[in-house]
């Protein structure tokens, strides 16, 4: 697979992981005493799936990065991919004009 193929497989990836993990975190973690902790474990179930698949997929860090470089970089891929989950389910739920 190419660079650019691995890069454009690998953000709708993480883009369509992002929009899912906040619903899936807050249903898991819904109860009494755990409803602080579903937008932490939302940005650690995303960076730890952004170095995941950076690391599967290396087109999206820079040509011949190590592997630890490529799991930092994946990281950062998928909190923007959070990032872009929270706003796109916000609007969802929301629109435009807001709460």
């Amino acid at each position: 697979m190419t660079r650019p193929v691995q890069r454009i497989v690998g953000i709708i990836v993480l883009l369509v992981l992002g929009m899912l993990s906040l619903p899936v975190s807050a249903s898991l973690l819904d109860a009494q005493g755990t409803e602080n902790w579903i937008v932490p474990v939302q940005l650690l179930a995303m960076a730890l799936l952004g170095a995941a698949v950076t690391v599967a997929l290396p087109g999206l860090a820079r040509e011949g990065a190590s592997t630890g470089r490529r799991a930092m970089t994946g990281a950062w891929w998928g909190l923007l991919a959070a990032l872009v989950g929270v706003v796109v389910f916000w609007l969802l739920l929301n629109g435009f004009e807001g709460a």
